[in-house]
């Protein structure tokens, strides 16, 4: 699992869809889904890692972009 992309599929698997239509938010609702999906016991711990450590990078990659972007959300 390397990027959002696989994350999502790996939620869809389940019937879990996220779209916000601001791709952070998208990040966002998509770790709180990955984190019930874990705590029901539905996916298994090594997944859930590699899901959140991708997640983390993703959220990480859009605050710089936004910060590059002098960008805040009171402004979107």
């Amino acid at each position: 699992m390397k990027t959002l992309y696989d994350v999502q599929q790996l939620l869809k698997r389940f019937g879990v869809y996220v779209y916000v239509g601001k791709r952070k938010w998208d990040i966002e609702l998509t770790a709180l889904e990955l984190d019930n999906l874990f705590k029901s016991g539905v996916i298994e711990r090594d997944d859930y890692l590699k899901a959140k450590v991708v997640l983390r990078h993703e959220h990480h990659l859009e605050e710089q972009s936004e910060a590059k972007n002098g960008l805040k959300e009171d402004e979107q």
